[in-house]
């Protein structure tokens, strides 16, 4: 990887739940005033708090240009509602909106809907991986230009640009097409986070951004080759993945640690690495670990979300834009265009468009 590929950051604004969105509002706001790629806000069936989606789609109106990233739990849940779901915060953030799959695997979770028994990571993964890929599919199922709006005529829509897309996964079936025009990016950006085997194969196949584990840059370089190759493999273009390395931050009440870098720490809410240390330390270890080819980029995720965010936006971000190691601006209005990711065309268009071609031939 060059040393010029742009640098991506992207920052959790969870923690302790609050029942007030405002205060997501102001973290948001302040990452939006560093120009990170994204923020996400973790969420699970076992946490107690708002719905992460919904936190998001109250945040996307009062916001401008920063990328929004609910966690979605697969497991237990429709596939086409959360198709849905994600289209709309793309339509409400104005092309902002990405999802990260996640799964639920213990039994106490289960039991809330009672619909069926925990299962292994491996089956939990493929059908993550389905509920991706029908995703997909749904969102294409409108051709950009299916809205027709003619007032005339009475037409809201030409029925010959609406797809079914006929699914059968492993745990459901999806017909379609979706309820939601295409999003406003094509496709939403999908984010999983390879911390296994079983994730690791679904985030080659479906995500757009991978989060990984690594306590050293090579480390971290092996496992982004790992995942380009099984990308390409699957028939993608492996630079059209953005790798980014997911790290717990603890920048502490002082401007800079005696040892600062990498080391074991408290399994927190982004059970990655721990680093603890100061906004210049981090700065170093960022800039290190990008020009060394290893990674695209890293998904912060701070200890204490009020403290150390503000220190990252105004510490360590800004000594990178300083040094122009990262943006000051966003170029784009899209979370696609701040990845530097095209807007994928609907596959069913294309199909149209080629039988078209071949029978005029």
């Amino acid at each position: 990887m060059s040393a010029r590929t742009p640098l991506h950051l992207a920052a959790e604004i969870g923690g302790p739940p609050h029942y007030d969105a405002g205060h997501y509002l102001r973290l948001a706001r302040l990452a939006e005033g560093g120009a990170l790629d994204f923020v996400t806000l973790g969420d699970s069936f076992a946490r107690p708090g708002l719905d992460a989606l919904a936190v998001l789609a109250r945040i996307a109106p009062a916001t401008d240009r920063i990328g929004l990233v609910p966690t979605v739990t697969t497991t237990h849940t429709e596939p086409f509602h959360v198709s849905s779901a994600v289209a709309s915060l793309d339509w409400v953030s104005k092309g902002r909106a990405g999802w990260h799959a996640e799964v639920s695997t213990t039994e106490a979770e289960a039991r809330l809907f009672g619909r069926r028994l925990a299962a292994p990571p491996a089956e939990l993964w493929q059908e993550a991986g389905e509920v991706a890929d029908v995703s997909a599919r749904l969102w294409d199922s409108w051709e950009d230009d299916a809205e027709i709006r003619d007032t005339a005529t009475g037409r809201f829509i030409d029925r010959d640009k609406l797809h079914y897309v006929d699914f059968e996964g492993s745990t459901f079936t999806v017909k379609g097409p979706a309820i939601v025009p295409r999003p406003p990016q094509g496709r939403p950006v999908t984010v999983i986070d390879a911390i296994g085997v079983p994730s690791r194969e679904a985030a080659a196949r479906h995500a757009d951004v991978i989060h990984i584990r690594a306590t050293t840059p090579e480390q971290a370089a092996a496992l982004r080759d790992e995942l380009r190759t099984k990308a390409a493999a699957h028939g993608r273009d492996p630079d059209a993945l953005r790798v980014l390395v997911a790290l717990t931050v603890d920048l502490g009440d002082v401007e800079s640690a005696p040892e600062p870098g990498l080391e074991s720490g408290p399994q927190l809410a982004g059970r990655g690495t721990y680093f603890r240390g100061g906004p210049v330390d981090l700065a170093d270890l960022i800039a290190q670990w990008h020009r060394a080819g290893a990674v695209d980029g890293f998904h912060l995720t701070p200890i204490t979300p009020e403290r150390d965010l503000e220190r990252i936006v105004n510490g360590t971000v800004a000594l990178l834009q300083h040094r122009s190691l990262f943006r000051t601006f966003y170029p784009g209005g899209t979370l696609r265009e701040h990845l530097g990711l095209v807007r994928p065309a609907s596959r069913y268009a294309t199909a149209r468009a080629a039988s078209a071609s071949s029978k005029e031939v």
